[in-house]
């Protein structure tokens, strides 16, 4: 079964390029089920090859010739799933390119960047587009279609063109329709938006897919890489950036935990972020005498996956960490979109959850559970103080209002 992937129609648009197109991203995102969806359109010209297929493996490492002359002749594109188990696989790819004008297109998992760099023979040659589990948007249009199509898109549509493209009038967003997007919005802020898990029929199978995602794929591969003789510093260091989850990263605090010294912990950490697990977000600085300039804040890809971590599923009205749900939630959706993304804080400790940078324009973004009147944070009116420019944002999951006097907007947190 294939979902439409926002990506598709994206990648599409390069097919008659000249770059090299890779797909990149986390395991089990979906980048294979794409990748042959894309094949589809232009199946009689090309050839789709899977390179967990260890004969074609050994002849694309050991033979490149004759691995042209077998699989790609005659042909206009290659499709080659699974690239990261190439052996020098970059100066490969950069062979047939120069020599053959072959269109090439490639998915792997985020080791593709790290082993044997393959990317740095490709440079000038390939654009890289990155999958994640499904976005927020992606997950309505499965599970409720005629919600998205009527109402969610079009409604969505609005708010981004009343923030960044100078809107006049911003959308009315009534009760009823908050009431009945969240109850998708509860499901999707604890089990996240991993493929098989969004079309598991039930709870249990959500909780299985993701112990397998956990044990089976991410423990694996990152074990791999940093050639560890165990898992139980990295499991111990995953555990505890969950319960840090949208706190300034205390490194002594994290190298206790998880026994790692300075060194380890700062290695372990690019890993997470390089296959994809975690994302560093830096601090918003334009003032270094009052504003915190370097200490980061770590938060989840997927809010599955930090969940898993943690072995719970409860629901997420009952949950303490409610609020860093959210919080990981509006993290995990603006990286899927690829916006830049700081907090802000003061050395007097005045601070703002995200701020937004998009299209030269700022938002000061303040994430809360619930709402039941809107009123201003002293975070956001400093910040505001200071940049007077920036538009303020405060997101729940149960509130919508336009406040036009101080200019202030409350938003119910599935449509940032």
């Amino acid at each position: 079964m294939y979902i439409k992937r926002d990506l598709e129609d994206k990648i599409k648009k390069y097919l008659k390029v000249r770059e090299i197109l890779a797909i990149v991203g986390p395991r089990q995102s979906g980048k294979t089920t794409l990748l042959k969806e894309i094949f589809k359109t232009v199946k009689k010209e090309s050839v789709y090859i899977d390179f967990e297929d260890r004969d074609v493996l050994n002849l694309f490492n050991n033979d490149i010739k004759s691995f042209y002359s077998l699989y790609i002749k005659n042909r206009n594109y290659l499709f080659i799933d699974e690239f990261q188990y190439a052996k020098d696989g970059g100066q490969k790819l950069k062979y047939l390119y120069d020599t053959y004008k072959i269109k090439i297109i490639i998915s792997g998992s985020s080791v593709l960047d790290l082993t044997h760099q393959a990317l740095k023979y490709l440079v000038g040659r390939i654009f890289v587009f990155h999958l994640y589990p499904f976005s927020f948007d992606e997950y309505l249009r499965y599970k409720a279609p005629s919600i998205y199509d009527r109402i969610y898109f079009s409604l969505h549509k609005k708010i981004s063109n009343y923030l960044f493209k100078n809107g006049k009038n911003f959308p009315v967003i009534t009760q009823p329709l908050i009431k009945e997007i969240n109850t998708y919005y509860q499901e999707y802020a604890i089990f996240g938006g991993y493929p098989r898990v969004v079309i598991a029929d039930n709870r249990e199978e959500k909780i299985t897919v993701l112990k397998n995602i956990y044990n089976t794929y991410f423990l694996r591969e990152i074990r791999d890489i940093l050639q560890l003789s165990t898992e139980d510093e990295l499991q111990k260091l995953i555990k505890a950036l969950s319960l840090q989850t949208g706190s300034l990263v205390a490194y002594n605090e994290l190298g206790q935990i998880s026994l790692l010294n300075y060194n380890n912990l700062i290695k372990h950490l690019n890993i997470l972020e390089k296959t994809f697990v975690i994302k560093r977000i830096l601090p918003f600085c334009k003032n270094r005498r009052v504003e915190i300039a370097k200490s980061p804040k770590i938060y989840f890809v997927d809010n599955g996956f930090r969940n898993v971590v943690m072995d719970n599923f409860s629901l997420l009205g009952d949950r303490v960490d409610r609020g860093s749900i959210n919080e990981n939630f509006i993290a995990s959706e603006m990286l899927k979109r690829e916006v830049s993304l700081n907090y802000w804080r003061t050395k007097s400790n005045a601070e703002v959850d995200f701020i937004i940078e998009k299209e030269n324009k700022n938002i000061a973004l303040e994430v809360k559970s619930t709402l039941v009147g809107g009123r201003s944070t002293k975070g956001l009116l400093s910040f505001k103080s200071k940049y007077p420019s920036a538009q303020a944002i405060i997101v729940s999951e149960n509130y919508s209002y336009f406040d036009r006097q101080k200019n202030i907007i409350f938003l119910p947190i599935f449509f940032i």
